[in-house]
């Protein structure tokens, strides 16, 4: 049985090498959260407002009751808002950037929710 990153040419250690890239550099910029749990939660990325602008896929990696944290592809800075959408609609809400970190090659960022998400991550 073929894996995926097989079907893509990427060897078990090229694609666990990889991912160890972008998990570190979320990971790195998680530790300013604290509260921050790990997640994995696929999600739609967008620029708001959309017109014009790129989106992309992405992976939530950590998050608390209030931001949301993972790596992407678009150079988004401070104050930037986006808008965060899962597969199944249980997830639709916008989000201001609070934080970037540029590491190498890959960009980390932690959103902020303009609003309160209802079950969403529950925090003791």
């Amino acid at each position: 049985m073929k894996h995926d990153f097989e079907v893509l040419g990427l060897t078990t250690q090229t694609s666990a090498a990889i991912r160890s890239v972008q998990q570190s550099s979320v990971a790195k910029l998680a530790t300013l959260f604290p509260a921050a749990r790990a997640v994995g939660l696929a999600i739609h990325l967008s620029r708001v407002p959309a017109a014009g602008s790129a989106s992309e896929a992405a992976i939530i990696e950590f998050a608390t009751a209030q931001e949301v944290l993972f790596s992407c592809e678009s150079p988004l800075e401070f104050a930037d808002r986006i808008r965060l959408q899962n597969s199944d609609g249980s997830l639709d809400v916008e989000a201001s950037v609070v934080a970037v970190q540029y590491h190498d090659g890959q960009i980390a960022v932690a959103a902020r929710f303009d609003r309160k998400v209802d079950n969403w991550i529950v925090t003791l």
